[in-house]
């Protein structure tokens, strides 16, 4: 897939979302506002030649020191030498559902939904928003904290679930590592351009990622990493899973700050405890007691905090096809042979249930596909 894969896209409206997504230092709410009412095309003629309607003048002062310099057709063939393409709100991989909450928080919060999105890699970022966790820590993770990523990441993946991070190094890079060697998606949201591996040791692993997952950025090819680019970039991350949670972090911790984005908008975090005498969970520990993350400790507890009324009480494990059976139904089932099969009598008798109560229960646990009859009476199909 490349920059020009979505076809719908013709060259000039393409240019148009390139300039916009460079123009201004993300994220930058008065772009979106302008592009709302004027369409990409003309918000960045607009831009181009500081001629804005009246009411969106604000969006002259963020972009008033790129606004002749930005090369949008080379930033275009830049991405498109390294395989990546550039989504919007016009495409239908665009995750607007996930990224919507950005768009609702204060101004002064410095959030809102990018302009656009560079993408390198075939997996589409719509479907992960829609199954993901963010697992974020500590670069200088320690030898626990790695493993408890890891095993998280795998078990995550064997359930369905993508793994978001950042690609840095410590718990990021474990995620991915974890998540690609079983076989799962995962995604990488970078705070430099989508031409740049930021580290520069951990290119090999990123170019991994984008052979199978995803690796995103909203910089425009070229840009580079800074710190404040760190910190702006957390909130994607945050806002492209369904929960995050933080293995590791020490006082001052960006995964900290990625957790701080998630509640923002309302999404779940969990934290996962350590040794009291480690320092790398000082922040975990803090997020707990201050009742800012919930307590997980594997996969199970993390996908219950991402769909708690699909995954039951934390710890428990995968949910199972009789959970949601009612009593007489549990009862009638447990009554049934786990070889052979048995009359609606036998069941009855072994039930302590009415035939009538059986012969009802039998239907729906038939209907779920839980039981079958095999003319002699019945047995478990599962």
């Amino acid at each position: 897939m490349t920059a020009y894969a979505d076809t719908h896209h013709n060259d000039e409206l393409l240019r148009a979302w390139a300039y916009l997504s460079a123009v201004a230092e993300p994220p930058c709410a008065s772009i979106r506002r302008l592009v709302d009412d004027l369409g990409a095309v003309a918000a960045a003629d607009a831009i181009r030649s500081r001629r804005v309607p009246s009411g969106h003048e604000a969006v002259l002062g963020p972009t008033s020191a790129r606004a002749e310099s930005c090369t949008p057709a080379e930033d275009l063939d830049t991405a498109h030498a390294v395989d990546a393409r550039l989504i919007t709100s016009d495409d239908a991989e665009w995750p607007a559902w996930s990224l919507l909450p950005l768009t609702r928080l204060e101004p002064n919060a410095h959030g809102d939904e990018p302009i656009a999105l560079w993408v390198r890699g075939p997996a589409r970022l719509d479907d992960v928003a829609a199954a993901s966790i963010s697992l974020v820590g500590s670069r200088a993770a320690s030898s626990y904290g790695e493993h408890v990523t890891g095993k998280l990441s795998s078990e995550l993946c064997a359930q369905g679930w993508a793994v978001v991070s950042g690609g840095a190094y410590g718990v990021d890079g474990a995620a991915h590592r974890a998540a690609l060697a079983s076989a799962g998606t995962t995604v990488a949201v970078l705070a430099c351009g989508i031409d740049r591996d930021y580290p520069a040791g951990h290119a090999r692993l990123l170019a991994e990622v984008a052979s199978s997952g995803a690796v995103v950025s909203e910089y425009a090819p070229g840009t580079t990493a800074a710190r404040h680019r760190f910190l702006t970039r957390n909130r994607l991350v945050a806002a492209l899973s369904s929960a995050t949670v933080v293995v590791e972090a020490g006082k001052r911790s960006g995964a900290a700050n990625t957790a701080a984005w998630a509640r923002a908008i309302d999404r779940p975090v969990g934290a996962v405890p350590g040794p009291v005498t480690s320092a790398t969970s000082v922040g975990c520990h803090r997020l707990i007691a201050d009742g800012l993350g919930v307590l997980v400790t594997d996969a199970a507890s993390v996908i219950t905090l991402a769909v708690p009324d699909g995954g039951g009480d934390p710890g428990r494990g995968r949910e199972r096809p009789t959970d949601t059976l009612t009593d007489d139904e549990k009862r009638v089932h447990d009554a049934i042979p786990g070889q052979g099969s048995a009359t609606i009598t036998e069941i009855s008798f072994a039930a302590g249930l009415d035939v009538g109560i059986v012969r009802a229960a039998l239907a729906g646990l038939e209907i779920a596909g839980l039981i079958a009859g095999d003319g002699a009476g019945w047995r478990l199909a599962i």
